[in-house]
Formats: structure tokens, sequence, C-alpha cells
């Protein structure tokens, strides 16, 4: 019989980035995460289109958030993945400003990437410039990418003193999500490229270690 958790008091979300096909999309769900990314970004391997996304998005389990993750997509493109896939959440890694990402009616993150200027800019910088953004997700791209390179940025570089949730990418893994969370203890994590067999294409073992070692990390007492 398993013991119970002995640190209850916060749970870390989980977001899965990247889906290209239904049955990962329920897998996903059945094993316990909080979110789904479908990705529109221009040039990236697992972008698919919204007629593609909303037919996944059938395969959400309910309580399961539907995460949408643009790159300076032309407005008439985000408002039309908006019509179709209903997210509850938009996500930009480009250059938006505040207006732009306010302007679809969705809560919105903004990711900062880490391998460019933004990264070393104050606290009450990143909130000055997006005063609307729902949250921040600090990636290891450099600006112009739309992350899921699968490589980690050094997590000391996180900024001391944000005021809002945010949620670690770059580079996590199952095999280092658990220091990870220790390290930087954020609001949520998301893995795109940590979780696959190949780009766009999820591992359901990948997928299972994941959500095992977020929860190990939950239940850890110095």
């Amino acid at each position: 019989m398993s013991q119970p958790c002995p640190r209850t008091l916060f749970r870390t979300r989980i977001k899965f980035c990247g889906f290209t096909r239904p049955g990962d999309v329920r897998l996903a769900c059945e094993l316990g995460a909080d979110a789904i990314g479908f990705v529109f970004a221009a040039g990236s391997s697992r972008r698919v289109a919204a007629e593609e996304a909303r037919a996944m998005r059938q395969a959400l389990a309910p309580l399961v958030d539907a995460v949408a993750l643009f790159m300076d997509n032309p407005v008439d493109e985000v408002r039309e993945v908006v019509r179709q896939v209903r997210p509850s959440l938009l996500q930009f890694h480009g250059n938006e400003d505040d207006a732009f990402c306010r302007a679809f009616g969705v809560p919105y993150l903004k990711a900062i990437p880490m391998g460019g200027e933004l990264a070393d800019q104050h606290p009450s910088a990143l909130h000055t410039r997006y005063p609307g953004a729902a949250g921040f997700l600090f990636d290891s791209h450099a600006k112009g990418s739309s992350g899921g390179s699968g490589k980690t940025f050094d997590w000391t570089r996180i900024p001391v003193g944000v005021q809002k949730p945010f949620v670690l990418a770059g580079g996590i893994t199952p095999e280092n999500v658990f220091e990870a969370i220790l390290a930087t203890l954020p609001w949520g994590v998301d893995v795109s490229s940590g979780i696959e067999s190949a780009p766009g294409l999820k591992d359901g073992d990948k997928m299972r270690h994941f959500v095992e070692e977020v929860r190990r990390a939950d239940c850890h007492v110095d």
C-alpha cells in the first residue's frame, strides 16, 4: 500500500506540448497532464493546422486545458485558431506585445527566451512590458525560436521576485524534472521533445515516467 504524500500544499502543473496525434492526447490526459499544447508556429516540426488541432481537441479529457502556441503569427491566423480550437490559454513565443496578446479575449502566457535579452530584465520590467499576462514561461530558446530544442538553460538565471505564476521549459525530461522542480519551484513544467520518440510523436512510457517524477518532487521533503 502506497504511503500518502507528506507535501500537500502544492501540486506542480504539467503541460505536454507539440501533439500531432489524437491517441497521444488521450493517453497524456489519462496519465495526468493538466494541459495539452498545439503548435502553430511557422517552421516548427510539430506545427499543425487549426483543423487538425480541432480534431485532437475532441480527445481532451474534462478539466484538461488546450493551449495554442504561436510565434509572430498574423492576427487572422490566431483568430482562426481561437475560433476553431477554442483554446483556454494562448502561449506567445515571438515579438508580440501585450496589446496583441490580449486582443483575442483568451488568457495568455508570454514565453521569455532565456537565450535572449529579455532573460536579463528585472521582474518588474517583465510585469510592465506584459501586464496582461497570466504568467510567464521561461524557456531555453533564443529569440526567434519557438522552443522545443531539447536544451536546458541555467535555472539560476530565472528572475527572483516574479509575481506571476511561471512555467519552466527547455530540455526538461523524465530524468531531470525532479531536480528542475526542486531547484526552481515553478507553477508548472512544460515538456515536448523530452517525452517523444520523434518530433510530434509522444512516447507513452516517457510521459508516464515524467508524471511520476513530477509527483515525486511534489512529495519531496528536505
